[in-house]
């Protein structure tokens, strides 16, 4: 099992945004100095808590700030963007990088997003197949371009002039392109089963319940062999909430209990904004389960993993023997009110717990 990190982000309202910004930074750039193999950057165009509009122009960022960490969109929203705006940008990222890219996509769940570009009534999932579609396209193909669809065109039929190189789209490091990812939050996805189809990376949120994750890897199996495709457990990422400490009872309130911790206020967040829209099912252990009974306490305790280096270690266990094999485990970031107890619980993750979890998974 491989360790990799995942921010959306979540910062309190009020704190001042370059120093959200700059600590996201050094999240990542923690994470390439302990062997995290993997960093995904969320990205809304109209939240206040979660701040990075742009998960494209953040990754880019950390170009010379890391060495080994593959950096990823986690996600992408396609229908805000032109298609050949993605796939000029997203090329040339990986360029930047080397091949450290990866291109993670999604149709954009905010719906304040989705006003404010005024697509609040588009099929941005249509929207969303199109885009990757022609995106994949583009850099398969040559100038001049002449790809027709419903929500967009791309063309250089009319201005290609290949003397001097006008007409052409640039294309990426990675041949024949970068490795895809998408992320799926709600436990009966027929999203996965496309991953599968495409051969694409699933990752499993860190909003859903343990109970949910098995049937996540059961329809991207589905979707790889109606493609003819076996399905390989090392593509499959799995995001948690986690934070761990020597102390356990710093790890309890830091980790939910207390009234300012970061994972109570991001849990917090997440449970409003989800209830709103009646989309409680992916915190439900049961699918059955009344939706007043998901408070947040309740969600604290089954969601987050939290607690001592061994504590942590049993419940990552727990987990694997209810979803058997996957390739990456995602920790989670969260905003570091306490710096020094947000960096230790990475320093923890990656030096002790991991290690733990491999040798115990070894000798079953």
């Amino acid at each position: 099992m491989q360790l990799g990190f995942f921010t959306m982000p979540v910062h309190p309202q009020g704190r001042v945004y370059w120093q959200t910004l700059k600590e996201d930074r050094e999240a990542f750039i923690l994470a390439d100095k302990l062997g995290y193999t993997e960093g995904y950057c969320g990205e809304h165009l109209t939240d206040a808590v979660e701040n990075i509009p742009n998960s494209m122009m953040f990754i880019a960022t950390l170009l010379d700030a890391t060495k080994k960490l593959k950096v990823g969109t986690a996600v992408a929203n396609l229908p805000h963007s032109h298609p050949v705006v993605v796939a000029s940008n997203a090329a040339m990222l990986d360029n930047l990088f080397e091949g450290r890219f990866i291109l993670g996509v999604g149709a954009g769940v905010l719906r304040s997003d989705a006003e404010a570009l005024g697509l609040l009534d588009a099929d941005r999932q249509a929207m969303f197949v199109e885009s990757i579609d022609q995106v994949l396209a583009i850099w398969a193909g040559q100038a001049p371009y002449d790809i027709k669809g419903k929500f967009w065109n791309v063309s250089t039929l009319k201005t290609n002039w290949p003397e001097v190189g006008i007409g052409d789209i640039v294309k990426p490091y990675q041949k024949p392109h970068p490795f895809i990812v998408g992320t799926a939050s709600d436990p009966g996805s027929k999203g996965v089963i496309e991953l599968g189809k495409r051969g694409w990376g699933p990752v499993s949120s860190n909003l859903l319940h343990v109970n949910c994750l098995a049937n996540h890897w059961t329809n991207y199996a589905k979707g790889a062999a109606e493609a003819g495709r076996t399905a390989d457990r090392e593509i499959w990422r799995v995001a948690r909430s986690i934070f761990v400490c020597e102390d356990s009872k710093v790890a309890k309130a830091y980790g939910g209990d207390d009234a300012n911790s970061p994972y109570r206020f991001y849990m917090r967040q997440l449970l409003m904004k989800l209830g709103k829209f009646k989309r409680l099912a992916s915190f439900k252990a049961q699918p059955d389960m009344p939706d007043e009974q998901v408070t947040l306490d309740y969600v604290l305790d089954n969601i987050v993993i939290r607690g001592t280096v061994n504590e942590v270690v049993d419940r990552i266990l727990a987990m694997h023997e209810i979803i058997g094999d996957f390739g990456t485990l995602l920790y989670c970031g969260k905003d570091w009110t306490d710096q020094a107890l947000g960096r230790r619980s990475m320093e923890l993750m990656a030096e002790k717990v991991l290690p733990a979890v491999n040798a115990a998974i070894g000798k079953r």
